[in-house]
């Protein structure tokens, strides 16, 4: 099956200098397809003719997560988005889930895509966006900008989705850690409610085995290390471990287990978010860019392939 054909559009495949770390990015979604470090994959891998799985590896925007029945008021103005979340009757993750992006820069280890938010039903703003995965070392650094386009302000915000794992162990047997003291209650419609401390369900700052979570949860109040960045940490049992950082702006995290991504009993995702869902209603950490201003955001995963069992 030729790229053209594939469901994700053209794959764009990066190889560090030394060659330990490859990854696979998609023109469709912008989304990180894959990643590994000396052979062990990092990102679950899904089929090459099938679609993006469960929002796998896709950049959220402009705005991530739910927006509660499609509709959102902000500075007076009231405006109904489209419905792509039928089973919640919300609109969800954004507007380039299922757009093409087109390469703007592109070398062996790393490459820039964009993609333009057009104004639309629901959301009358022309956004520039794009964004880069590089790989540095054992790791990739991904960086995003968006762009106001238009000649009045418009709220954005921002998330991605991608789903991690340390190949070769189970993911059932990996440990996750995350510093997040606050969690977000939904309802049936999956969006927010109010905030309560984490409970015995849902407390990770100790660490939790994956395989003894059901969570799709958002979490907040989550710490900052000396170098300003959030951590969200996956260990084996030998001793190896990845690192997910959020740099400054990614004050949310969303942590979703699911057993429906195709080829996996168990998948995690650990999804950095600027506002939490319904941000466009409540307000709540929503950037207004001003005309021609530009926002960049950067967060990352790491991987230690150190043994130490």
């Amino acid at each position: 099956m030729t790229d053209i054909h594939r469901p994700t559009g053209e794959q764009y495949l990066l190889r560090s200098a030394d060659g330990r770390a490859t990854a696979e990015i998609t023109e469709v979604g912008a989304s990180l397809r894959a990643f590994a470090v000396d052979g062990v994959d990092l990102v679950p891998r899904y089929p090459l003719d099938a679609p993006t799985p469960a929002g796998s590896g896709i950049v959220l925007v402009p705005w991530p997560n739910r927006v509660r029945d499609g509709k959102w008021t902000q500075r007076g103005e009231t405006r109904q988005l489209a419905i792509t979340e039928p089973a919640t009757g919300n609109a969800s993750h954004g507007l380039l889930r299922f757009a093409s992006y087109t390469v703007a820069a592109r070398d062996e280890a790393s490459v820039t895509l964009a993609a333009p938010v057009v104004p639309q039903t629901g959301y009358p703003f022309h956004l520039g966006t794009s964004v880069t995965y590089a790989l540095e070392g054992t790791g990739i650094v991904v960086r995003h900008a968006i762009t106001n386009l238009g000649s009045e302000d418009a709220p954005v915000a921002l998330g991605t989705h991608p789903y991690v794992c340390i190949g070769d162990v189970d993911t059932a047997d990996l440990v996750l850690r995350s510093s997040g003291s606050v969690r977000f209650v939904l309802d049936d419609k999956k969006v927010p409610t109010g905030e309560e401390p984490v409970d015995a369900a849902t407390d990770l700052r100790s660490g939790r085995r994956v395989g003894e979570l059901s969570l799709d949860t958002a979490f907040s109040d989550l710490v900052r290390d000396a170098d300003g960045r959030v951590r969200t940490t996956l260990s084996a049992p030998d001793g190896r471990s990845l690192t997910l950082w959020q740099g400054e702006g990614f004050d949310y995290v969303q942590v979703f287990t699911t057993d429906r991504y195709p080829g996996h009993p168990l998948a995690l995702a650990v999804e950095p978010m600027t506002a939490p869902a319904d941000a466009l209603n409540s307000g709540r950490s929503l950037r207004w860019l001003a005309p021609g201003e530009t926002w960049e955001l950067h967060w990352g995963i790491a991987f230690d392939p150190t043994r130490r069992a």
